[in-house]
């Protein structure tokens, strides 16, 4: 065993007696040693609940014979930090607790781990380190939070954000969304809709990493604890079986990744974690690789914010399994990748089948022809930009207005909500990429903005910082290169023509090439006092065109 380094011989003996200040028993010294990382914490409603779901885990690895050990990982909640500074901490600290799983997996090393994530940049920094770490490991999330409801309407944590600018615009008052606020959220579980922490756990399921449902059994659910019971047994069979993430993390089960993103219409955000994710199991996923897939993938699954259906309809729907059983049928799945499961992709959705053919359509009539995301490229966007095109009102899938450029997302804000951007403009918000900003922020209150003050039917919003998977509307993030490493978005000056064609998958600054040329050869790096976390991240994140990794 791994841990037997630790533990095993004469020479070890002082180290066993520290295994038994912990309480631990010979025969529980003895047997295969589990990490379990938890990013639990009080912060976190998506993380109030992990404890729970750890003591189950525990449970289940005891009761295979293993001997659990706890640590903990940091998290941070998108939605709180959204709109000011700390949302400068989120994408960078993926980085953080990869590299914090990885030192205790190596200072200890565990038979077999056990990741317990459920937010945002949490799922693939956890799902980094796996990759990274290559034993045998399993991940449970803390599963979805349920939907709200207000005067008779399913709503979540998007709806306040959008009803802030209603608000503005006075077609809500200000008593209104205090009580919509009180309902929007209802408890523990990572926010309703098909967001980025929702899109990666499904996706944790789909690349093998996650049993079979961890995607969508809602938080609340006895369903989540005796999914994590099965999990903690599991991982002991992973570790007598010797499975590990190299075994399961190969390419193809990054292409049916992909193809599940497209089918659900997930967060913008996946094409920034996947290529991370494949990059520690030493494959390359281009952007590339996410339009050739989505061309050719239909969206099946209308959820929020693009559209009616919450998590808890897609479980109740048949879940994960039944979307990739209709996309097998089409033969947009690879059967043969392993699982944790210790069965194969393909033997893991016999019997399958949709329960609701509302919230997962049959390939026969899909919501949209092609996948949720689209990768633009131009000479605005020479190495990509990422849209949620399952998002974008159809009268806004071309469009060419001027520039309204903007240097940081507060400027933009003031703007948008005193309802001083005009019909047809196209937003910039720049210096929000990787390094620029540092940290890549996420954009959802300038969008959500832009809805609630009924701008989304005529105004897009390009920017080289990113999105939160609730965001809708033409917002087009990621555009690299990005204005802080000199990027063409860096030289748009206001009035500008942008032409953006979304199903040509272009994205372009209407200049000529000379002039586009001179002003690149003018610009300079505006400068920006940084320390601490920061600024060692701004000097070693790389674009977010491949994935906004470290550099090696």
């Amino acid at each position: 065993m791994r841990s037997d380094s630790m533990k095993k011989g004469l020479e070890r003996a002082p180290h066993r007696s520290l295994f038994k200040a912990l309480g631990l028993t010979d025969e529980e010294i003895e047997r295969p040693m589990i990490g379990i990382a938890n990013s639990a914490n009080e912060v976190i409603p998506g993380h109030l609940h992990l404890h729970q779901l750890s003591d189950a885990v525990k449970a289940g690895a005891r009761m295979a014979g293993g001997t659990p050990l706890e640590f903990f990982t940091i998290g941070v909640c998108d939605g709180i930090i959204m709109g000011h500074e700390g949302m400068k901490y989120s994408l960078s600290s993926r980085e953080l607790i990869a590299d914090s799983i990885e030192s205790m997996a190596m200072a200890y090393p565990f038979d077999g781990l056990v990741l317990i994530p459920n937010c945002d940049k949490i799922i693939p920094g956890m799902m980094m380190a796996a990759a990274r770490l290559n034993i045998p490991t399993i991940l449970i999330s803390g599963g979805p939070m349920l939907a709200g409801e207000f005067q008779g309407k399913e709503i979540d944590l998007i709806t306040v954000f959008e009803w802030v600018g209603k608000v503005k615009t006075g077609e809500m008052t200000l008593n209104e969304l205090k009580e919509a606020e009180g309902c929007a959220c209802p408890g523990v579980g990572s926010c309703a809709g098909m967001f980025t922490a929702n899109s990666m756990n499904c996706l944790a399921e789909v690349l093998g990493l996650a049993l079979p449902y961890n995607g969508t059994i809602p938080a609340v659910f006895a369903d989540r604890i005796r999914l994590a019971k099965k999990t903690g047994m599991q991982i002991m069979q992973l570790v007598k079986k010797d499975t590990k993430p190299s075994h399961i993390l190969t390419e193809k089960a990054f292409e049916n990744a992909v193809t599940v993103d497209m089918a659900f219409g997930g967060s913008t955000n996946t094409s920034l974690h996947l290529p991370a994710i494949a990059r520690e199991a030493g494959i390359k996923l281009s952007l590339q690789t996410f339009n050739k897939i989505s061309r050719k993938t239909p969206h099946l699954c209308n959820m929020s914010p693009g559209g009616p259906h919450h998590i808890q309809d897609l479980h109740r729907a048949g879940g994960i399994p039944a979307l990739m059983k209709e996309l097998d049928r089409g033969g947009l799945i690879h059967q043969d990748p392993l699982t944790v499961t210790g069965k194969s992709v393909g033997e893991n959705l016999r019997g399958k089948k949709i329960l609701n053919p509302e919230v997962i359509r049959s390939m026969e009539k899909p919501y949209h022809p092609t996948g949720g995301l689209a990768v633009l490229f131009g000479n605005l966007a020479p190495d990509g930009a990422v849209v949620k095109q399952s998002a974008v009102d159809e009268v806004m899938l071309q469009h060419r207005g001027p520039a309204r450029v903007f240097d940081s997302e507060e400027e933009a804000i003031k703007v948008i909500l005193n309802r001083k951007i005009k019909k047809g403009e196209v937003v910039i918000i720049r210096y929000e990429g990787p390094k620029g900003g540092p940290g890549m922020r996420e954009m959802l209150a300038p969008t959500s903005a832009i809805v609630g003050v009924g701008r989304d039917r005529d105004v897009a919003l390009l920017t080289d910082g990113r999105f939160s998977g609730g965001s809708r509307g033409a917002a087009v993030g990621h555009i690299s290169p990005e204005a802080a490493e000199g990027g063409p978005i860096a030289v748009v000056k206001n009035g500008d023509q942008i032409e953006i064609d979304i199903p040509g998958r272009k994205l372009n600054l209407l200049i000529s090439s000379k002039e586009l040329k001179k002003r690149l050869s003018k610009w300079k790096p505006p400068k920006k006092e940084l320390k601490g976390y920061l600024k060692r991240y701004a000097r070693l994140v790389t674009s977010a065109s491949t994935g906004a990794t470290f550099e090696d």
